[in-house]
């Protein structure tokens, strides 16, 4: 290995040290990354269809000691840090059907009623020149009105400059809304990077972090995979891409240990991979907004591989190929337009089709019953 990683050294056209790892390209193209201990693996490497998935409860919940008090709420849970006054990280699943918007911003910022130590006000943002920036986004949470409610926590709530929530932030929360889509769901756990020494607003000293992470798990057959993001609480016009990286990377910049249910050779090889074509990268801002060339189920890329087989990414497009296939697309061919229709973001009575009650039990589970109510609860929740 070692032999190896010389040669290819050699060759390298490009070395960009980020966040605990290296990306390196190669003289033909080809993007590697190298880690601390002398190893390295193709970034684009797709070994991770070899992963079977199977049923794990809480499975976005990072690694918590006795001490730590996880705080559950409808849509996500979280981890109170007394000391910076906010969330170490708030976890939740996001799935397709949660997507589809039905009740409209709040914008009530209240107490977390479960943090018995109390948390961030009011007057700790005003005239402080920082937004009072979502971890679990609002529009994340736009599937009852509990969970809106909800996301208005100022236990959900940390500094932000405003450019920063209002612009790559975003986007970024923009994002993956498409890939809850294109991949059914995704596990997602983001938060502050909290440090000592950070500076602070108001009076309650609510700390103000210099970066923000997300890691998300895509835990579904045949494409199993994961992808972390690191970035700075500053403006920025850069592709999302450029601040994409291992979530071994996260865990090494946080000490967070993320998804330590799953069994140890899924985790260390979910972990390590990064594959940034793995993912699509065109996000469509909600799927209650018209989009005359997406539609609302994902399907199977038609694209054919170099290697000859079926392409197996998801996709939203109408033309059923990817981004990486687009180009296969036959110019003479009889593709037209489709007319989508759209869910509604005023609540009806019922949808035409069932989903499964996004309601919890008295045994902290998610109900398994189905309905058809567009509020995404059963009779009993």
């Amino acid at each position: 290995m070692k032999k190896q990683l010389l040669i290819l050294l050699s060759f390298l056209s490009l070395l960009v040290p980020i966040y605990g790892q290296q990306f390196a390209k190669t003289a033909d193209g080809k993007t590697i990354l190298l880690y601390d201990d002398g190893t390295w693996l193709y970034a684009d490497s797709v070994l991770l269809h070899k992963i079977r998935a199977s049923n794990i409860y809480k499975l976005e919940i990072p690694q918590t000691n006795p001490r730590d008090k996880v705080i559950n709420h409808t849509g996500f849970s979280l981890l109170y840090n007394e000391t910076h006054e906010q969330a170490s990280w708030v976890a939740y699943q996001l799935t397709k059907e949660e997507t589809v918007k039905i009740i409209e911003r709040t914008d009530k910022f209240i107490k977390d009623p479960k943090v018995n130590s109390g948390s961030a006000t009011d007057k700790d943002y005003e005239g402080s020149g920082f937004d009072r920036g979502h971890l679990a986004p609002a529009s994340d949470m736009g599937w009852s009105s509990t969970t809106m409610a909800e996301s208005f926590y100022y236990s959900n709530m940390s500094p932000q400059t405003p450019s920063f929530n209002r612009g790559i932030w975003k986007k970024l929360e923009e994002l993956l809304r498409t890939w809850a889509v294109e991949n059914e769901a995704v596990y997602i756990v983001t938060g502050p990077v909290l440090s000592s020494g950070l500076q602070t607003i108001g009076p309650n000293k609510v700390s103000i972090p210099n970066y923000y992470y997300k890691v998300i798990l895509d835990y579904s057959e045949p494409n199993i995979k994961g992808i972390g993001f690191i970035l700075p609480n500053v403006s920025s016009k850069e592709n999302l891409q450029n601040y994409a990286v291992s979530i071994d990377s996260v865990e090494r910049f946080t000490g967070i240990n993320f998804f330590p249910l799953l069994s140890d050779d899924q985790e260390a090889l979910i972990e390590k991979t990064l594959c940034i074509k793995c993912w699509s990268w065109n996000s469509a801002k909600t799927t209650s907004e018209k989009n005359e060339n997406k539609g609302t189920v994902s399907v199977q890329c038609e694209g054919i591989t170099k290697a000859g087989a079926r392409c197996k990414n998801k996709t939203l497009n109408l033309n059923k190929h990817c981004h990486h296939h687009e180009n296969q697309i036959n110019s003479s061919s009889q593709y037209k337009r489709e007319t989508v229709s759209t869910p509604s973001t005023t609540p009806q009575s019922n949808n035409s089709s069932t989903v499964q009650c996004s309601g919890t039990t008295k045994a902290d589970q998610r109900c398994k019953r189905r309905t058809t109510s567009s509020s995404g609860r059963c009779h009993q929740h």
